[in-house]
């Protein structure tokens, strides 16, 4: 049986929405064309306008799957058990690693150039960015201190902090740079860094 062509498992979309992802970062929204995805997808171009009706539907779709994946590498830190250290140094780490990834950046840079033309969209995906990132870390923060082990008077204020320790070095300035600056440090040595530096302050 033939999956229905708006199926959002069907790998002739997935196909669509990978190649759109690499043209849309490798060109922008105004250079990128549609035929080049359908052609290099192997679908035909009936089919890709029958899938996403116009290109902003398409680059709607890149943005949400992109998304979708990002919540997905973040989920691991979720359940995180353990002592005050162990356990911020597990979400930092995945953290610190996920930020600097070159693709990871490459998305949100596509996602802030475009917008102004895409305001809803940029705006949904930061919103669940922060879910994503900082819920857990602000559950793990008010657990902690609900323990006696850690004492702050705001956990999205002490995790904006925390985050904020690996962001500048693994994320802001390859973001500034277009990738040509980034640290000679290990990502683990800089989250280590910065839970070190994070407990010397908050540990009760």
């Amino acid at each position: 049986m033939t999956a229905p062509i708006h199926d959002i498992d069907d790998p002739r979309r997935a196909a669509l929405v990978r190649q759109a992802r690499h043209h849309f970062i490798n060109e922008g929204y105004v250079g990128t064309r549609m035929e080049p995805i359908a052609r290099e997808a192997g679908v035909s171009t009936a089919t890709l306008y029958a899938m996403f009706e116009n290109k902003a539907a398409l680059f709607a779709a890149v943005i949400a799957e992109a998304a979708t994946d990002f919540a997905a590498r973040m989920s691991a830190v979720k359940n995180c058990t353990g002592a005050p250290k162990e356990r911020l140094l597990s979400f930092l780490t995945t953290y610190a690693d996920f930020m600097s990834d070159p693709f990871v950046q490459a998305i949100f840079r596509l996602v802030m150039t475009e917008r102004s033309r895409f305001e809803s969209v940029a705006i949904a995906f930061f919103e669940q960015a922060e879910g994503d990132f900082a819920g857990p870390l602000v559950t793990a923060l008010d657990e902690l201190k609900a323990s006696g082990d850690l004492t702050f008077e705001k956990a999205s204020w002490a995790a904006g902090q925390l985050m904020g320790m690996v962001e500048h070095p693994v994320f802001l300035v390859p973001m500034v740079t277009g990738g040509q600056v980034r640290t000679q440090r290990a990502t683990a040595e800089i989250a280590a860094d910065a839970v070190q530096t994070f407990l010397s302050r908050y540990q009760a």
